[in-house]
């Protein structure tokens, strides 16, 4: 059986020619190969950390199960899709939801557990039936939607956790972030928001030295005076140690609100099989349901020891188009690596580590980019918003989930927030789309980059 191991050397094994590119199946050197892999690491390092540490959750079993779902994933799609699996942004505003309803990390592992289920079984679906299943339950003004209010239900966590730990250092830790995403070019643009991170750190430890501390909210919301940058945990951890397990926690009105999340992780999946498959000029439409899969059962082995779910990393493309080199041997490497670094309990002691300042200056732009990715998703699929059959269930949705608007059914059930606003979006698109007029149902296959409906000239399309 071949499972995508083996490579073929890449001409000279130092460089691409001109024009080409290093395909899946070959390799450069193995020292360059491996030193690929620390690049692929460093990518993916900006979000890949900080999402467990907003989420509760270890960073050290983070980055461990990261590597494990890496080598599940290439395993599963035998070597022709080059993908990082690392921690899914999409769930942070699902954690803050169950903590502030009482939950544990446990219960926050075990309601993703069920979306990693979920996602497993859509890829079956897909594997069986093709993507147009995707386009016909879950069309771009659904999906778009649904990645809009999930990263815009995440404003209240830094306006009310992390900013006013520092405003001060959340300001200029803003400022740092947005000049080097818009202002560096290449690799470092890449990492801009690990940058950040290590910029506000190190102003977090200077305004210590000068200022003395600080009197403001600490982590718990309780208003003393402390230290902007902590480390004394650091110097307790061993160098070298096994990260903290914990098995998850099954509640119903927890699997409820993370449920949603599934809809954006099968739209983050499509996206990145077809933006491989475009630059390596490999069609990899009928991996598809086959990638999806892998991330599920990815995600399920890391919730099921306590760690946070799994999804490709946009980031990690952005290393491959910068280099050229697709070669699923340089994401072996950076498995091995992400395996290392989960066995440091004194990197995670430096990670969690970082003030409360610092995650409000990053968040405040992290968030608000999740979600302007569904914007982009209307963009991409030219969703016309003139039209009220795509409008009416997404303006609804939107602001359910982002104001967090309640349906109480009894006195223990209750829809809220992401879980609410996303069933009105799903429900009230095809509701509608059952009863409104022929004119109003023109679409776009989701997978297709050519030409669609939307392309039309207006009075072409009135009158259609």
């Amino acid at each position: 059986m071949d499972l995508g191991v083996r490579w073929k050397l890449h001409g000279d094994g130092r460089t691409p020619a001109p024009g080409a590119v290093v395909r899946p199946d070959e390799r450069l050197t193995w020292p360059r190969t491996i030193g690929l892999g620390a690049q692929h690491v460093v990518a993916m390092f900006g979000a890949s950390f900080v999402a467990p540490v907003l989420m509760g959750l270890n960073p050290n079993l983070a980055i461990m199960m990261s590597g494990f779902a890496t080598v599940i994933f290439l395993l599963a799609t035998r070597g022709r899709v080059p993908s990082y699996l690392g921690c899914s942004l999409s769930f942070v505003g699902v954690a803050a939801v169950i903590r502030a309803q009482g939950g544990t990390s446990a219960t926050v592992t075990g309601a993703v557990f069920v979306v990693g289920v979920a996602l497993f079984l859509v890829g079956l679906a897909v594997q069986r039936f093709g993507a147009r299943i995707i386009h016909a339950a879950m069309p771009p003004i659904v999906t778009g939607a649904v990645v809009m209010l999930i990263g815009f239900n995440l404003a209240p966590v830094t306006a009310s956790t992390y900013w006013p730990q520092d405003q001060w250092t959340a300001l200029l830790t803003m400022v740092f972030t947005s000049l080097a995403l818009v202002c560096l070019r290449g690799f470092w643009s890449r990492i801009a928001i690990f940058l950040g991170l290590v910029f506000g750190y190190g102003i977090s430890w200077v305004f210590d030295r000068i200022f003395g501390k600080i009197h403001s909210v600490d982590a718990s919301g309780k208003l003393t005076d402390h230290w902007r940058l902590n480390l004394s945990g650091v110097g307790k951890a061993d160098w070298i140690g096994l990260p903290s397990f914990h098995g998850p926690s099954f509640q119903w009105s927890a699997i409820l609100v993370a449920l949603p999340v599934v809809i954006a992780l099968v739209a983050e999946n499509a996206g990145h099989v077809k933006a491989v498959g475009e630059m390596t000029g490999d069609p990899l439409d009928d991996k598809l349901g086959t990638a999806i899969s892998a991330d599920g059962v990815a995600s399920m082995l890391s919730t099921a020891v306590g760690g946070p779910p799994n999804t490709t990393y946009s980031e990690n493309i952005g290393v491959m188009a910068a280099t050229r080199v697709y070669s699923t041997a340089a994401y072996w490497a950076a498995a091995g690596f992400a395996l290392l670094f989960g066995l440091c309990p004194k990197f995670g002691a430096i990670v969690a580590a970082i003030p409360g300042g610092v995650l409000g200056g990053i968040t405040v732009i992290l968030y608000g980019m999740i979600g302007l990715l569904g914007a982009q998703i209307w963009l991409n699929a030219r969703v016309d918003l003139r039209n009220p059959l795509n409008l009416v269930p997404a303006a609804a949705g939107i602001i359910i989930g982002v104001g967090g608007v309640s349906l109480k059914f009894t006195d223990t059930f209750s829809l809220s927030g992401i879980a609410l606003g996303t069933l009105v979006v799903i429900i009230g698109y095809h509701a509608l789309r059952s009863m409104a007029p022929a004119h109003l149902k023109t679409e776009g296959p989701l997978l297709d980059s050519g030409t669609s409906s939307y392309d039309e000239p207006d009075d072409q399309r009135a009158s259609s």
